[in-house]
Formats: structure tokens, sequence, C-alpha cells
């Protein structure tokens, strides 16, 4: 089990590094953000059509706490997290973990471990892989 442990943090390390060489704009940035934030399907498709004016002041309300992170938090305005990918990943996470308030420390684990943040933060993982491979075409 320590074996395969190690494997796998020797694994996301060189990913991480790849993705701190990555370059993403402002607005690639946000669309990433709201991919991830996603609270289901319908408003997924909104973000990906830029039918911005239908999205919820809820939803907007939460991808501009996790924008504001990225771009003003101290650990976001290192080189390896402004203006990259990696600084992307880290602003979802960070949000959970730093931003975003919860009823008490056994409700920020819960989500974190197994629930809502947990899943946003797979979502931006995959979107970062995606957007590593695939460069900006996986917005449109």
């Amino acid at each position: 089990m320590l074996g395969i442990t190690n494997q796998l943090s020797v694994e996301l390390e060189a990913m991480f590094n790849r993705w701190s060489r990555v370059r993403i704009t402002d607005p690639q940035l946000k669309q990433l953000i709201q991919l991830a934030m996603s609270p289901n399907r319908e408003t997924y498709e909104l973000v990906k059509t830029g039918k911005q004016e239908e999205l919820t002041s809820q939803f907007n309300n939460i991808v501009s706490s996790v924008f504001d992170y990225a771009m003003t938090n101290p650990t976001q305005q290192e080189n390896t997290t402004k203006g990259t990918l990696y600084g992307m990943y880290n602003a979802v996470t960070g949000y959970f973990q730093n931003v975003r308030n919860f009823r008490d420390d056994q409700s920020k684990f819960k989500s974190i471990m197994q629930g809502t943040g947990l899943q946003k933060n797979q979502a931006a993982f995959n979107l970062c892989t995606d957007f590593a491979k695939h460069g900006d075409s996986i917005l449109n």
C-alpha cells in the first residue's frame, strides 16, 4: 500500500509541475472555474454556450469568490500559480479549504473528503487534465 501511495504522489507531483508551466488567461481561468463549480448539467451547458445572463446570482457569487481567491490570495501570486493551470486547480481547492464558510469543522471535513468539495475538486482536476492535453479547445 505504501508503494502505491508513493508512486501516486510522484505522478501527481509531476502532473502539478506540468500544470504550473501551462499558462492561462484570466478569461480562461474564469471559465474553467465556472465549469468546475457548476452545480448541474444545465449550468455547465449555459457556461459552455456563453449564456452568462442566464446564470443564477448564487452561482455567480460562488464563482466570484473562487476567482477573487485566485487573483488575490498570497499563495496564488507565486510563479507556479499566478496565470497557470495549476493556479486554477489550487484556487478551487483553496476556496473550499480557506474561503467557503461551513457550519463547523466536521461539515468542512465531510465536504472536502466526500461531499461537494470533493466533487468540485475532482471536476477541477479533470478540467485541468483535459486543458493540459487539448488546450483551450475544451472551453468551446
